[in-house]
């Protein structure tokens, strides 16, 4: 982002206009189970072209950010993500067979060992700390959560960025 953009969230943050905050950037936004179907979690992402979904436990609050490229790591094998000339020679008809791989597993099953910082955020959570936690965690969700735990919403890097840049 330009130092330009940057500074006028810096400014806002400090008193000299609107501090942006999580909870008027956050939306609803689907969740799911650990118990969940992978290849249902696969379609919800797919279907709502999200870039990852929330994983929340019994009583809503999150767990974990599970994001698209995990799922899709499960389904991909492993024989062609470690050699891309092996990916190569597969042909389309094959290749639609991989999300069979996701058949019968969790969203439990597809979260990364060991589990990552959890990027949730309170309601007053600036712009510049939610960004802050997004390039840390190198997520692309952040979960709003109230002072019980419970999830409220979320906001999402797209969401994020349009509201930085003033789309």
């Amino acid at each position: 982002m330009c130092r330009e953009a940057w500074s006028a969230l810096l400014i806002a943050d400090e008193g000299w206009g609107h501090a942006v905050r999580a909870g008027e950037v956050a939306a609803p936004f689907p969740t799911v189970g650990l118990d969940t179907l992978a290849v249902e979690a696969a379609r919800l992402l797919a279907g709502r072209n999200l870039p990852g979904l929330i994983v929340v436990d019994g009583v809503g609050r999150p767990l974990t950010v599970l994001p698209g490229t995990q799922v899709l790591r499960m389904a991909v094998p492993a024989y062609c993500q470690d050699d891309p000339a092996l990916a190569r020679v597969i042909d389309e008809a094959e290749a639609d067979l991989l999300l069979s791989g996701l058949e019968g597993r969790t969203v439990g099953q597809c979260l990364p060992e060991p589990p990552r910082e959890l990027p949730v955020v309170d309601p007053d959570a600036t712009v510049l700390e939610i960004a802050a936690l997004m390039a840390r965690t190198r997520s692309p969700l952040v979960a709003v959560v109230d002072e019980a735990g419970t999830m409220r919403g979320a906001v999402t890097l797209d969401a994020l960025l349009d509201r930085m840049l003033g789309s």
